[in-house]
């Protein structure tokens, strides 16, 4: 990694939405050539259509395999050949297979490992269905394929908040059942080592937000305030359980470099509420670097050239960070000194039960 650029594999997302847009405007700039090699998992027909249909200048190489890519340009691999229909700003089930084919493709190149990042533009998940099943999501699809038998963790990541879910994408009547102290212990270890492997946060603070509003209910006493205790005793910076309403009102928050939320709604309206900037999505615990930006394809604004590329970029500029950091992190840990010198064993007790030998005469 340090003798060449970062390869950063980029999925098309549905080829309705506003995917190629964010990727000829992110690309427009020419230092992003000079930070990373870019490969296009896509269609060069759908690119050209968009590009057209913009009139914006999008230069691309033709490649068709990942090794292929050079240095300085922006890289477009065809993941599949065959036509499909553009009609843009409509979630069509052509526009669905289209996201999954490419994405399935860099995953297919990751196990090769072709590339060291995984960044994919938006998807729409009621238009997915995988051999008749319904596509449940980025990150179901990513523990599946590449996994390993773990759960990932996704991170909402902008300027000045850094939240996490517990229990995400459930009904609120199903979130205390998911609220356990084996699954909170696994979830905190799990952010705890991001912040520090991936983001380089030396010694991080992290606040777990309450279940009940008033923070005194049988989940806080009996789960969340004896995990936070125990976890604390093992040396991770963790505090709570707040109570929401006061923690992002009286501004706690810009105390914490992450916050655990216990269900979807009680991390995502203050997201959204308290930055104007759109959140990335950094999805923790994959062995594959992975980010991607947070919202749908914006079928509203498919081709109106109206599509604001800068939190897509700063997804790019996430996963290299992160990329370099695992590197430097795990550096120490591949190749430990051997010890230098013995260590003194106290042998007293042997000594002192010892059968002494006779002398001889």
């Amino acid at each position: 990694m340090e003798d060449k650029r970062i390869r950063v594999a980029i999925t098309h997302g549905d080829t309705n939405g506003v995917g190629y847009e964010l990727i000829f405007k992110t690309f427009a700039e020419p230092e992003m050539l000079e930070l990373c090699t870019p490969i296009i998992y896509g269609s060069p027909k759908i690119a050209a259509y968009h590009r057209k249909a913009l009139d914006i200048e999008g230069n691309f190489s033709i490649i068709n395999n990942a090794e292929d890519a050079q240095e300085g340009r922006v890289n477009l691999l065809t993941c599949f050949d065959n036509e499909v229909k553009v009609d843009l700003g409509v979630p069509t089930p052509e526009s669905g297979k289209a996201a999954i084919d490419a994405l399935d493709r860099a995953l297919t190149d990751y196990r090769k490992g072709l590339f060291d990042i995984l960044v994919t533009a938006p998807v729409f998940s009621q238009n997915i269905t995988i051999e008749g099943t319904p596509f449940t999501g980025m990150r179901h699809y990513l523990d599946t394929c590449v996994g390993e038998g773990k759960k990932s963790l996704p991170i909402y990541n902008t300027d000045n908040l850094r939240i996490a879910i517990l229990a995400d994408d459930i009904a609120m009547k199903d979130v205390s059942g998911k609220l356990t102290a084996e699954a909170l212990t696994d979830t905190i270890t799990l952010l705890h080592r991001t912040l520090c492997r991936d983001l380089r946060i030396y010694n991080p603070r992290i606040a777990v937000l309450a279940f009940n509003a008033d923070a005194n209910g049988t989940e806080e006493n009996d789960i969340i305030r004896p995990v936070v205790s125990k976890l604390a005793e093992q040396k991770v910076n963790i505090f709570g359980p707040y109570q929401a309403d006061r923690f992002f009102g009286e501004n706690e928050y810009e105390a914490f470099d992450a916050i655990l939320a216990i269900y979807h709604d009680q991390g995502i309206l203050p997201l959204k509420t308290l930055t104007d900037e759109q959140p990335q999505i950094i999805f923790a615990g994959l062995p594959i670097v992975c980010t991607t930006v947070y919202g749908d394809p914006d079928f509203a604004n498919a081709g109106k050239d109206k599509a604001d590329e800068n939190a897509f970029r700063r997804a790019i500029y996430s996963g290299i960070d992160i990329a370099r950091n695992r590197v430097i992190y795990d550096e120490p840990f591949e190749n430990p000194l051997p010890k230098l010198f013995h260590e003194k064993r106290d042998e007293s007790e042997k000594v002192r039960f010892s059968i002494p030998k006779k002398k001889e005469e």
